[in-house]
C-alpha cells in the first residue's frame, strides 16, 4: 500500500482579480522509500501541491477545491491530510511529514541558534529532555556532515555557509524520523559540489532509515541523480509521469521535451540552446499541442534521447567554432588587464576593534580581457568571485593591484572621472526583482541611468531609446508603463538586460545573472546575452557557479578559489583536459543524465 495517495487535487487562489487555478487534477503515489520528483517551471504547481499536503498554503486566498492525500501515519493511522484539523497536522508536521525549503536563512529563525532549532523541534515532538535533546542535535548534525558540530550547534544562522544552513534544515527535518520528507528544491542556487553533498546526505537518509522523498525541482541534471519517478507540471496539471529512465530517454510530452533540449551540456556542442516554445504550441484555452517543427527534426529527435545522437557538427560550442583562437586574441589590444589585485576585508577584534588579520577575498589576481569575447568565471560561493566583479567596477574598492580599463587605471580614477567612465562598463544582478526599484515603472527604470549621466538627448528621443531597447530584449513597448510585480522573473532579468545596455557598454559584468532562473527561461537569457554579444559587439565577464553554463557562454575560463586564479585557458581546454586538482573536483560534482549512468543507478 503507498505511503501517500494524491488523487484529483484541484487548487484555486482567489483575489479581487478573480481566481487563478494553481493546481488542476493532479494525481500520484509516493511508496514508502521512494524518491519521486516534481518537476517544472515557476509557476507549474508543484509547490503548492506540496504545501498543500501540510496545511501551509496561504489563507484564505488559497482554497482547495476538491482531492483526497491519503497518508500512512504513525500517530493517527490512514488520514486525509487535506481534511486534518491544525492540532491534527501538528502531529503530522515533523513527526510523520518535514519539509525542507528552498531558501534555508528565510526558514530559520535569524534570532535563534541553529542548535536550539533542532532542540525545540525535539522536544515539541518527542519525550527527550533538554540535556537528551541537545545531545541528539549534535548527533544530527554529524549525520549531516556538519563540520565542527559542537560549534555550528552555537552559531547563528548568518555565521554558518548556504550549504551548511542547508544542512542544519535537513538535520531538523529527520529529527524525528519522519516517513515521508517534502524537499522543495533542497540544492536550488548552490555550487555543484555542495549540491552534490545535499543530495548524497538524502540519498544516505534513504538508504538507512527508509524515508520516501517528494522532490520538487526545475533543475533535471538533480532529478536524474537521485529520482526513481518524475512527474512533470505545467500549469497546474501532471502533462507525463513515468520512471526516471523512461522520462530521460523516451520523453512522450513535448514540454518534457522543451525542458529535457533546453540545458546546456558538456558533452555536445550548441550555437543556440532550444528553449521550451520551439517544442510546442498553446491555444487560447491553454490546450498544448507538439509543433509541427520546432527548431528543426534534429533537435526534437535529439531532444528524445538526451541530445546525443544527433547533433549538427556544424553547430558546435562558441569555444570551438565561433570563438577568438588564443593566437587571435594574443594580437589584440585588451579591453580589461588586471594586475595583481588584492581586496582584503579587515577582521576587527578586541574592546578598540584593532585590525588583527584579514580575509583576503581577491589575493593577487591578474588576467586580461579582449574585446567581444565572453570569459567565464567559475568557482564555489566564498571564493571571491562576485567580490572580484565588484572590484572591477569599483563598487568594492580594491586594497591593492590595477584595472587598466582601455588603458585608464580604474583602480586610480577620482570619483567625478570614474562616474563619467561607469557609463562603458555595467552590471547585471543575480536577483532581477531586488535589481529594480519597485517604485519605479519598467520605463522610468531603464530611464534612470541616461538621466543620470546626462546623455540621450530630448525626452522624446529618451523614450525612443526606451522603446529600442525594450525591443531589443524581446519585450514589447506597452512594458515601459507596467512595474516590475507584473512581470515573471525571466522577464524582469530582460529588463535589467536593457537598463544595462542603455548606456552602450562595452563591457558587461554578469553575477549570476541565470543562476535564480528556470531551465527554459534560462535558456532564453542565454541565447539573448550571445545575441547582444553578436550584434552589438559587447564583451562579457560572466560570473556563475553552474558550470554548464559556463562551458556553453565562455569563450576562455578562469576557475577561482579561496581567492586566487587556480586555472585558466580556453573553455574547451579547461573542460575537456583539467589540470588542477579543484577544477577536476568541480567537474566530477556536476550531476550526470547520462542514460547509461541512470539505467546503473535504479537497478
Amino acid at each position: 500500500m503507498p505511503l501517500l495517495t494524491v488523487q484529483d487535487l484541484t487548487i484555486d487562489f482567489h483575489s479581487q482579480r478573480g481566481h487563478t487555478r494553481a493546481v488542476a487534477g493532479v494525481s500520484f503515489e509516493v511508496d514508502r522509500g521512494e524518491v519521486v520528483a516534481i518537476v517544472g517551471e515557476s509557476g507549474s504547481g508543484k509547490s503548492v501541491t506540496s504545501l498543500a499536503l501540510l496545511g501551509l498554503l496561504a489563507k484564505p486566498a488559497a482554497h482547495i477545491e476538491s482531492g483526497i492525500a491519503r497518508f500512512e501515519s504513525e500517530k493517527l493511522g490512514e488520514v486525509d491530510l487535506l481534511k486534518l484539523s491544525e492540532k491534527e497536522l501538528q502531529q503530522v508536521r515533523g513527526n510523520d511529514i518535514s519539509m525542507i525549503f528552498q531558501e534555508p536563512m528565510t526558514s530559520l529563525n535569524p534570532v535563534l541558534t541553529c542548535g536550539y532549532q533542532v532542540v525545540e523541534a525535539l522536544l515539541l515532538h518527542t519525550a527527550l529532555g533538554k540535556q537528551a535533546a541537545e545531545a541528539r542535535t549534535i548527533e544530527l548534525f554529524t549525520e549531516a556532515q556538519l563540520p565542527r558540530p559542537a560549534q555550528i550547534f552555537r552559531a547563528y544562522p548568518h555565521e554558518i555557509s548556504g550549504g551548511q544552513k542547508q544542512r542544519v534544515m535537513i538535520a531538523m527535518a529527520m529529527a524525528c524520523r519522519p516517513a515521508l520528507l517534502i524537499a522543495d528544491e533542497p540544492a536550488t542556487a548552490l555550487d555543484v559540489t555542495v549540491q552534490a553533498r545535499i543530495l548524497q546526505l538524502i540519498r544516505d537518509l534513504r538508504r538507512e532509515h527508509g524515508t520516501a522523498v517528494l522532490f520538487i525541482t526545475h533543475d533535471l541534471g538533480v532529478v536524474a541523480e537521485i529520482a526513481d519517478r518524475i512527474l512533470v507540471m505545467y500549469r497546474g496539471r501532471v502533462v507525463e509521469q513515468g520512471t526516471v529512465l523512461d522520462i530521460f530517454t523516451n520523453p512522450q510530452h513535448p514540454y518534457t521535451k522543451g525542458l529535457l533540449a533546453c540545458r546546456p551540456h558538456l558533452s555536445i556542442g550548441q550555437a543556440r540552446l532550444p528553449v521550451v516554445a520551439d517544442f510546442m504550441e498553446v491555444d487560447a484555452a491553454g490546450n498544448l499541442s507538439a509543433r509541427a517543427r520546432g527548431v528543426g527534426e534534429g533537435v526534437k529527435k535529439a531532444a528524445a534521447s538526451q541530445l546525443r545522437q544527433i547533433i549538427d557538427t556544424s553547430k558546435t560550442f562558441p569555444v570551438e567554432q565561433n570563438s577568438r583562437s588564443t593566437a587571435d586574441v594574443g594580437s589584440m589590444v585588451p579591453l580589461l588587464r588586471v594586475e595583481n589585485l588584492q581586496v582584503y576585508f579587515p577582521i576587527r577584534k578586541g574592546f578598540f576593534a584593532r585590525t588583527t588579520e584579514f580575509v583576503k577575498a581577491v589575493d593577487d589576481i591578474s588576467f586580461t580581457i579582449y574585446p567581444g569575447e565572453t570569459v567565464g568565471l567559475v568557482g564555489e560561493s566564498g571564493c571571491g568571485k562576485t567580490t572580484l566583479g565588484r572590484a572591477l567596477l569599483r563598487l568594492t574598492e580594491p586594497t591593492a593591484g590595477r584595472i587598466l580599463f582601455e588603458g585608464t587605471d580604474l583602480a586610480a580614477l577620482p570619483a567625478g572621472e570614474l562616474r563619467h567612465r561607469r557609463r562603458e562598463f555595467q552590471l547585471i544582478f543575480q536577483d532581477p526583482y531586488a535589481a529594480l526599484n519597485p517604485m519605479l515603472t519598467v520605463g522610468e527604470a531603464i530611464l534612470e541611468p541616461l538621466r543620470v549621466h546626462g546623455v540621450g538627448g530630448t525626452r522624446a528621443e529618451q523614450k525612443a531609446r526606451v522603446h529600442e531597447l525594450l525591443r531589443t530584449v524581446g519585450l514589447s513597448e506597452d512594458a515601459e508603463e507596467r512595474y516590475p510585480h507584473e512581470f515573471s522573473g525571466g522577464q524582469r532579468q530582460r529588463i535589467c538586460i536593457a537598463r544595462a545596455l542603455a548606456l552602450r557598454p562595452k563591457l558587461i559584468v554578469c553575477d549570476e545573472s541565470v543562476s535564480a532562473l528556470d531551465v527554459s527561461v534560462q535558456a532564453q537569457v542565454l541565447n539573448l546575452l550571445n545575441d547582444l554579444k553578436r550584434e552589438l559587439g559587447i564583451t562579457y565577464l560572466f560570473i556563475t557557479h553552474d558550470l554548464s553554463v559556463a562551458r556553453f557562454m565562455s569563450d576562455r575560463l578562469l576557475v577561482m578559489s579561496q581567492g586566487r586564479i587556480v586555472e585558466s585557458g580556453p573553455a574547451a581546454e579547461v573542460y575537456s583536459r583539467p589540470q588542477n586538482p579543484y577544477t577536476q573536483q568541480l567537474l566530477a560534482a556536476i550531476p550526470s543524465d547520462d542514460p547509461a549512468r541512470i539505467a546503473a543507478r535504479v537497478q
